[in-house]
């Protein structure tokens, strides 16, 4: 007796179906399972066989094969339990086959027969949606998750005896969840998430810092803010998600897949609709920052993908994490190679970093910084060049004045809903222009894109000649100005950029220059 059901798996944040084939003949009363299997897949033999007993069922003393193909591909997870279950079953003939060819299931099983949530049902869903799958059956926890997808019939499980009564049905969409109020649920969630992040109205001062904060977020540029220790550089970091506009569904879906791969989604509003905002701590190990383990799963730079990943006093992080960044930061992706296999993860962030000039913080007011030349420039060689090199935009951040910490009663002329306006605006640009592309925003131009749409005026042109025969700057950074120029441009909806552009765009690169610079000397 022969039977066959499918089900899928998560290789990075992409789904890949997955067959289970149940032999049951005559022999030796044993119950195996091969195909290339992580431990707690093999321990689904156990979960099935007892589930089965106290689910009223019972099993011949057979010898019961079930391969998972393909079995090349290394299994890890507890999600094949549900379809162990039904092959087997099926091959007993209680199940029928009518319906399995057009049926994905993914779940696992308790001991009593009851379906236990998973990890990963989202990309698995829109996995299934693409290879044409009519039925998904998940766990009832999951069904939230697996309704983002639309075209699809999902349904929803408590036990296994569920299971089967969907499969014995003439038709199973009669058993499919019906709607759940979830774009509703969704956007509601989305009001409250703007409402709870603070304004840039808080903000006294520090006019230039907020500039490059929302020339940063309109291209999706990476961020550094240095200063003196109170001048308002994380005050201003955590206020970033609150000027960026909701990521388009695209963005949604893949922010939700990463989330749901890493078992981070909440089952009351399973979607991430909203731009992340990731905070780590400077002890984090390189690994938790760029994802893998034994069983891969994603870092904090692929969780803050689509979104901001603040790294607060940026020195103190070790230079081996630091260095890891770099190639996420080029690249927009991770690659985690194991033994077993290799999996991809997405990770085009926007860096937002806040350090101190020096260990005192105080660099370089000679009034107040304790410094040597020596501890200066040993604190600022944390940060290697290569690293600063990917950063767009530097902004400074200075003391203020009596009279300025005054004029927080005032409050500031604008709030993070009317530069979130012209942040979308922005966007909305570069949406349009890079249509046919792979990327949406200006931070992600190759050297060969910024030939094709960043057309420069020949004032401009000629005073970057100027400005770059006097400063030393890299043939990278040299492309940063480019892209923060065409920003800048997009901002004020010109179609050329133009010198006061550039200009602009240079003194975000001069400040960086300034500290490295006179901290060698």
């Amino acid at each position: 007796m022969y039977s066959e059901a499918y089900s899928a798996m998560v290789q990075g944040i992409e789904g890949r179906i997955i067959q289970a084939e149940a032999d049951i003949s005559d022999g030796l009363p044993c119950f195996m399972l091969v195909g290339y299997l992580a431990s707690e897949v093999k321990e689904a033999r156990e979960r099935v066989r007892i589930a089965l007993k106290n689910s009223g069922l019972r099993i011949p003393p057979k010898k019961i094969t079930v391969n998972l193909s393909p079995a090349g591909i290394y299994k890890y997870g507890t999600g094949y339990d549900f379809v162990i279950a039904v092959a087997i079953l099926s091959a007993l003939g209680i199940v029928n086959k009518k319906h399995l060819g057009s049926t994905i299931l993914i779940g696992e099983l308790s001991l009593d027969g009851s379906s236990k949530a998973v990890k990963g049902v989202l990309p698995m869903v829109y996995t299934a949606y693409g290879h044409g799958i009519k039925y998904v059956i998940v766990p009832k926890q999951n069904t939230r998750e697996a309704m983002f997808v639309k075209g699809i019939l999902i349904i929803g499980v408590e036990s296994l005896s569920d299971i089967i009564d969907v499969l014995n049905s003439e038709e199973p969409s009669e058993f499919a969840c019906k709607s759940t109020g979830l774009e509703e649920s969704i956007n509601n969630g989305l009001e409250d998430i703007y409402g709870k992040i603070p304004g840039f109205e808080d903000i006294s001062g520090q006019d230039m810092a907020c500039r490059a904060a929302e020339v940063a977020v309109s291209g999706m540029h990476n961020l550094l803010m240095i200063g003196a220790p109170g001048t308002g550089k994380t005050m201003i970091a955590r206020r970033i998600a609150g000027i960026m506009p909701k990521p388009c569904f695209d963005e949604c879906m893949e922010i939700s897949k990463v989330y749901s791969v890493a078992g981070l989604l909440a089952s009351d509003n399973p979607v991430i609709c909203y731009r992340p905002f990731r905070t780590p701590h400077h002890t984090i190990t390189q690994t938790a920052l760029s994802g893998g383990g034994r069983y891969p799963k994603p870092g904090e730079v692929s969780l803050a993908s689509g979104g901001v990943l603040f790294l607060d006093e940026l020195p103190e992080f070790k230079r081996q994490a630091l260095e890891v960044l770099r190639q996420p930061l080029e690249d927009g992706y991770v690659n985690v190679s194991r033994l077993d296999g290799s999996c991809r993860y997405p990770a085009r962030f926007m860096l937002v970093a806040a350090m101190n000039p020096c260990r005192c913080g105080y660099f370089p007011d000679r009034r107040k910084c304790t410094c040597t030349p020596l501890q200066v420039k040993s604190y600022l060689g944390k940060i290697s060049t290569p690293l600063l090199d990917r950063i767009d935009i530097c902004a400074e951040t200075v003391p203020l004045r009596m009279d300025e910490l005054n004029t927080y009663v005032k409050r500031r002329k604008e709030t993070s809903q009317e530069i979130r306006e012209r942040v979308a605006r922005a966007h909305k640009i570069q949406y349009k222009r890079y249509k046919n592309e792979n990327f949406s925003f200006n931070s992600y131009l190759t050297p060969s894109n910024i030939r094709k749409y960043c057309e420069l005026s020949p004032e401009a042109k000629d005073y970057l000649e100027y400005i770059l025969n006097g400063m030393s700057f890299s043939a990278r950074a040299y492309h940063k100005i480019i892209k923060a120029g065409r920003t800048i441009a997009d901002m004020e909806q010109s179609s050329h950029i133009e010198k006061p552009h550039i200009a602009e765009a240079i003194c975000y690169r001069s400040i960086n220059d300034k500290y490295w610079r006179e901290g060698r000397e």
